[in-house]
């Protein structure tokens, strides 16, 4: 048998075949072995070269080989915050403000108006109130994650605001207190917040976020109340610089 290596044909005379003195059944078998062949060629520019049965030099893709130790870089989308063991976390602060407990309590109970001043609060529907107590929807969004859900909120004027996550999807736990107490004495028109918050993402993919919530989100709630109390309530009170307080908890 011959190989023409311009058209890539096979030819075979009956008395080739007979010098050969091979039997008819094997040259069939490297006949019909050349479409695999040619596939192998194509697929691969380092091949190895052999001898078929025919005494004809073929083409053989060699197998790669995969190291043993050879490590493997992964990358996460969201891996903002790096590993994180324990999904629950909280964050509280303690200020004192130039505005009075009734002033900030308003402020803070206004949950319709949420939409116009808190960090990335797309929408705040009031579903249903009564005395002590409102249900409202909420839609947060901070890229790539946009968030619906129904906050329950406990009210007790002008003490406590209280808003529990009761239906979210991305949110396994969020719990929101502000508590207003009196503030510097002598400056009536000042007060105490204490604001805490604690959340739990539903999976650990999704805390991952956890450092861009609370740098977009978080970090920034108490003094986006304050400056919807100055623009509701105009200039806050003067307080002296050493009777200034201001407390950071995170964990």
């Amino acid at each position: 048998a011959s190989w023409r290596a311009g058209g890539r044909r096979a030819a075979f005379t009956k008395g080739e075949m007979a010098r050969s003195g091979r039997p008819l059944r094997r040259v069939f078998c490297d006949v019909f072995e050349f479409p695999a062949y040619f596939a192998r060629e194509r697929q691969s520019k380092h091949v190895v070269r052999y001898l078929s049965s025919c005494g004809i030099l073929m083409n053989r893709t060699p197998l790669l080989k995969t190291p043993r130790h050879c490590p493997i870089q992964q990358t996460n989308f969201f891996n903002l915050a790096g590993p994180l063991i324990n999904k629950k976390k909280e964050y509280s602060e303690r200020r004192v403000m130039g505005f009075s407990m009734l002033e900030m309590y308003n402020v803070v109970s206004g949950v319709a108006d949420y939409k116009h001043f808190v960090p990335w609060c797309k929408k705040s529907d009031i579903i249903s109130k009564r005395s002590g107590y409102a249900k409202a929807q909420l839609e947060i969004g901070f890229p790539p994650i946009v968030e619906r859900y129904t906050s329950v909120v406990t009210l007790v004027r002008p003490h406590l605001v209280k808003a529990s996550c009761t239906d979210g999807r991305l949110f396994n736990h969020l719990e929101t207190n502000w508590r207003f107490s009196p503030g510097v004495p002598g400056y009536p028109r000042t007060c105490t917040v204490d604001f805490s918050i604690s959340f739990e993402f539903r999976s650990l993919l999704h805390s991952q976020l956890a450092t861009v919530f609370f740098d977009e989100v978080v970090k920034q709630m108490v003094a986006a109340f304050e400056r919807r109390a100055k623009k509701m309530y105009g200039p806050e009170t003067n307080i002296p610089r050493e009777l200034m307080l201001h407390e950071v908890h995170q964990t």
